[in-house]
């Protein structure tokens, strides 16, 4: 496999900084960072983003994350791994990362229920990280960025 050119970001150099110290303030919050290395591993699923599953995972596993935990994240809804803070959050990573599925992506009910296990903080490092993630997802998407060739 061979990527149709380098990551956007290095060949704009400009960019990268930016989106690295937007990844690095989600780690600011108050979420505890096997969740938000969750949230990143979900919504690099749902995209299709090996290069994310691939650097993800073994960031995830460098940090203590358990293989029974990354294996079953893509069916976290039928694991019995994760805490109801964490099934929180990746329900609102699918609902931020599938925003064309539904008129209203992110529901009320979906916002308060995360909103019962984060605070104001949590919630924006939450965000932050879907979004940062779902920025990673497309440049690397888009560019067919090969999975091992570099860390997203």
């Amino acid at each position: 496999m061979e990527s149709r050119i380098k990551n956007p970001a290095v060949i704009l150099p400009d960019a990268m900084q930016p989106i690295q110290d937007a990844f690095k303030a989600a780690f600011g919050g108050s979420v505890p960072k096997a969740t938000l290395d969750l949230v990143h591993l979900r919504a690099s699923q749902i995209n299709g983003c090996s290069t994310c599953v691939d650097s993800g995972s073994r960031n995830a596993r460098k940090s203590g994350e358990t293989d029974e935990r990354l294996a079953a994240v893509a069916a976290w809804r039928e694991a019995p791994y994760f805490t109801d803070a964490e099934r929180a959050a990746l329900a609102l990573t699918e609902a931020a990362t599938r925003l064309a599925d539904r008129s209203d992506p992110v529901p009320d009910a979906l916002w308060d229920e995360v909103a019962e296990h984060y605070d104001e903080k949590g919630l924006a490092a939450l965000v932050l990280m879907i979004g940062v993630t779902n920025l990673f997802n497309r440049l690397n998407v888009a560019t067919r960025q090969v999975a091992g060739a570099w860390g997203a």
